[in-house]
């Protein structure tokens, strides 16, 4: 899936769509921006790469960030509807994950976690891209984000 494709079909569809960012940075808002005319359907980006962004930003719960960690499910969660509160999209995609070096035995390098919020509810999942250098986990990252908005917005 590249950028334009997705833009394409949310302007046919007459959605907007917002991001909210962690680990990549704001690399998914940067290619959806690469696109000429991508203003009519991309409204904004959050990228919350602290807890406190994520808090201030998005009204990501400090109890979630406490029990569960930013990088979790529930984090995803709170970060897509956040967005979507926050914006005037009519779907949102969430990233949060250890693009690495690093990371613990709980937490693997290469763990993103996602979150997609739309007209049907927000659904959420993790994927383990593996230790395969920063660079790379923000990319499948960013990439897989595009592919994940647009599968809601092809059922919307």
């Amino acid at each position: 899936m590249q950028a334009s494709d997705l833009l394409e079909l949310c302007r046919a569809k007459s959605l907007k769509i917002a991001t909210a960012e962690s680990c990549t940075g704001g690399m998914l808002g940067a290619w959806l921006t690469e696109v000429p005319g991508s203003s009519d359907v991309y409204d904004r980006g959050f990228i919350t790469y602290s807890n406190a962004a994520k808090q201030a930003m998005i009204d990501v719960s400090p109890d979630t960030l406490l029990l569960f960690g930013a990088v979790s499910e529930e984090i995803a969660r709170e970060m897509a509807a956040g967005a979507l509160a926050k914006s005037d999209a009519d779907l949102t995609v969430s990233i949060t994950g250890i693009a690495g070096p690093g990371g613990s035995e709980h937490k693997p390098e290469g763990r993103v976690c996602f979150g997609v919020a739309g007209p049907n509810g927000i659904t959420t999942e993790t994927v383990e891209f593996g230790a395969i250098g920063r660079e790379n986990v923000r990319g499948k990252a960013a990439s897989h984000a595009l592919t994940l908005l647009a599968k809601v917005a092809s059922d919307v």
